[in-house]
This record gives structure tokens, C-alpha cells and sequence, in this order.
């Protein structure tokens, strides 16, 4: 197994209190472990519950081609541990969070402790409270809620967390402090959440935060434009959503938002990278991951991997890839027990296609490293372009309370 493992001094704490917990389903098709002793269960049946079809059916292929070559990756090709085997049932949720725990609950009555999975945050919350109602190990991925880091002793994640999305785009400053940050989003749902989660973050560390909020049903949006270039911040915060984003960054680029103004937004998958129009070049990007950000044979290994089954690495592959290598390490030492794999993996240290990842032991954030992009015109569309790699621990989540 290519992987090593660090241990923090919180997580000899969470041991001890998980040994109190109610026994968990073991193991999958394998049977109890300590009728093998320390050898482990013969076989380790995991659950991939993510979405095959529905509106995120892109982001799900995204992470279970990437899970199958992390996989392969991490049991160097045997699919098996120390001896155990690990077998796979998939699952497809349609982004439905009724259809997910329909799944979760037949795979767990037929003897999974291991649920892996999840593009949508609404599923990933609900699959997380399966997973502590029954005591089974969970791993999230590649849905961003803040939410799902520290929800329950069971369930980790093997992606990054909207709050670390968020920090980055503070990194655009030198500064913070006395800086004003504008949030310029819809009057939605996922709009004021954003400019939530700027005003925690950023505002923490000294800016001021403001917002312009625009209504989801608006078609004009040179006035909010207007909005945003008098108010003369330092920086601005896009978060948008939808079919109107076209039009949305043609005004800011006609009021001359762009050229005046700093304006960060999330880079998505390669889908949307011809979506900003004459922006493009002018927008600066925060990003989780492309195939040319890291530097790492780990990063080389994914993508040959992935490319060679048919598919294209992309934004979530290394949600995937990093979920395989997780559940081969829980396996490997917790040899089927539930609370021994939630042990193995608080505080697992690891080389993922980002670099070194962190499973932070007191809440199983994932801290990892983040990237500043720009897109820049290649032939008929755009390509990403490394700008520069933000440092993991300068964008860690605050701990979950």
C-alpha cells in the first residue's frame, strides 16, 4: 500500500471514546473479524452511493472513475489489503437524497460498514445521519457543505469544504484587515449562504463585508453592476449560479466591473470553462482542482489511470481518488471494525493527487491545498492556468464546534 500514516494526539482521545459506542456491522460479505484474529475478514464490502444519472451525473463520473483508478492505486492492483479483499456494490442516488437513503439502508442490511460517495450536499447530510443511526463508517465526497465536517464521529470527507473555497479567495488580497470585501450573488439560497460563509471567514480576519444581492429572476443586471463599481471594494466575491451567468458577466464586464475591480469566483469543471464569455481572461479564479495544478506523481499516476479506462480527469477526480485510498487504509487497520477503521483514519496523513492531505482528527476536515487559476484563450475556448498554490493550513477550516 503506497500510503502512510500520521496520527495526531486527538485522535488516541476519539479512540477511547469510541470503544464505549454500541457494536457496528464489522465487515461487509466477509463475516466477523476476529474469527480471522489479527489477519482480518477474508472480504470488505464497501457501498458507493453517488450520482450515475440526474443533474449531477457529471460530477459522479467525475469521482467513480477516479475512485476505480484509486483503488487499483492504492492495493497496487490486487483490490485487496493485507489479505482482505475489498469488493464494491454501486449504487446511483439520481442527486435524490430519498433515493440515497434507500441505498444506504439496503447496503447496510446486507452487511456494509463502509459507505463512500455523494455529489450533492442535501444527500451527503442525510447519508451522514444513516451513518451514525447505525454506527457505519461514511465517507463524503464530492459535496462542499460546510455542514458535513464534524457532524457526527462517523462520517469524514475526501473532498474540500465550501469554507476552504472561501478562504482562498481571501488569498487575493495581501491584506485582509481594513480591506472591504463586496459579495455580489443571487437572493437565493445559495447566494446568502456565501455571503454567510464571507462574512465568517473573511470578516474573521479583518475585512469588512458587504453584499449585493440580486433577485433570482432578474434578467438586467447592469444597475447591480453599477451597484458593485460604486461601492469601490477592494475585492469582489461572485457566487452565481445558473442560466443567467452569461449575461450576469457580460454586464460586469460592460460597466467595467472587471477592469476597475479584483473579482474572484470558483473554477468549475471543464464543462463551464467557455461560460464567462469576453470575462474570462479578466476573472480571477479560486480553484479545488485541475489536472495541470499539482506537481506529484500521485497527480501523474491519477490521470494515466483515468485517461486509460476512457475518462477525463476533472474537477472531483481527486475526491475519488482520495476516498480508495482512505478506505484502504480504515481496512488495512481497522480490519473490518467500525470504530477501529474511524481510529485509522483521524489524523491519516496522506500523499493524494493534491499533495499531502489531512484528516483532521478533531472534526475529519480534509485539509489540503488549494489554487489560484486563470483562464486564458486556447484555439476556440479557454484553459486553466496555474497562478500560484495556496498552502493547506492557510486555508483549514476553523474546527467544527
Amino acid at each position: 500500500m503506497r500510503v502512510t500514516k500520521k496520527l495526531l494526539l486527538g485522535s488516541m482521545a476519539a479512540s477511547a471514546a469510541l470503544v464505549l459506542a454500541a457494536c457496528a456491522p464489522t465487515a461487509g460479505a466477509g463475516g466477523d473479524p476476529a474469527a480471522s484474529g489479527d489477519a482480518g475478514p477474508s472480504e470488505v464490502t464497501v457501498g458507493i452511493v453517488t450520482s450515475e444519472t440526474g443533474p449531477l451525473a457529471g460530477y459522479g463520473k467525475q469521482y467513480l472513475d477516479a475512485f476505480k483508478a484509486g483503488l487499483d492505486y492504492a492495493t497496487d492492483g490486487s483490490n485487496e489489503v493485507d489479505g482482505t479483499t475489498i469488493t464494491v456494490e454501486y449504487r446511483d442516488d439520481a442527486g435524490d437524497a430519498d433515493k440515497a437513503v434507500t441505498a444506504v439502508k439496503e447496503l447496510i442490511g446486507s452487511g456494509v460498514s463502509i459507505i463512500a460517495g455523494t455529489a450533492s450536499s442535501g444527500v451527503a447530510l442525510a447519508v451522514a445521519e444513516q451513518a451514525e443511526q447505525n454506527k457505519v463508517l461514511y465517507i463524503s465526497g464530492p459535496a462542499a457543505a460546510d455542514a458535513i465536517t464534524g457532524i457526527n464521529d462517523y462520517t469524514f470527507r475526501s473532498g474540500r469544504q465550501s469554507a476552504q473555497d472561501v478562504a482562498t479567495a481571501g488569498t487575493f488580497l495581501d491584506e485582509l484587515e481594513g480591506r472591504t470585501v463586496t459579495v455580489f450573488a443571487q437572493n437565493n439560497a445559495f447566494g446568502t449562504g456565501n455571503e454567510a460563509a464571507v462574512k465568517a471567514i473573511l470578516g474573521a480576519q479583518g475585512a469588512t463585508v458587504n453584499s449585493v444581492l440580486v433577485p433570482e429572476d432578474a434578467t438586467e443586471f447592469t444597475p447591480f453592476a453599477q451597484q458593485v463599481l460604486a461601492g469601490n471594494p477592494d475585492l469582489v466575491f461572485v457566487a452565481w449560479a445558473g442560466a443567467t451567468s452569461g449575461a450576469m458577466w457580460q454586464a460586469m464586464s460592460q460597466q467595467g466591473v472587471l477592469d476597475a475591480i479584483p473579482v474572484v469566483t470558483g473554477l468549475g469543471d471543464s464543462a463551464t470553462f467557455s461560460a464567462y464569455g469576453e470575462a474570462s481572461e479578466k476573472i480571477s479564479f479560486l480553484n479545488h482542482y485541475f489536472p495541470g495544478g499539482p506537481d506529484n506523481a500521485v497527480n501523474d499516476a491519477m490521470i494515466e489511470a483515468i485517461e486509460a479506462q476512457g475518462g477525463t480527469p476533472d474537477l472531483f477526480s481527486p475526491d475519488g481518488f482520495n476516498a480508495a485510498i482512505m478506505i484502504v487504509q480504515a481496512v488495512a487497520e481497522g480490519k473490518g471494525d467500525v470504530d477501529a477503521m474511524i481510529a485509522a483514519l483521524e489524523g491519516f496523513e496522506f500523499d493524494g493527487p493534491k499533495g499531502t492531505m489531512t484528516v483532521r482528527a478533531s472534526d475529519h476536515a480534509l485539509v489540503q491545498e488549494m489554487y489560484q487559476v486563470k483562464l486564458v484563450a486556447d484555439g476556440g475556448g479557454f484553459t486553466p492556468e496555474l497562478v500560484d498554490t495556496v498552502a493547506a493550513d492557510d486555508v483549514a477550516p476553523a474546527e467544527a464546534q
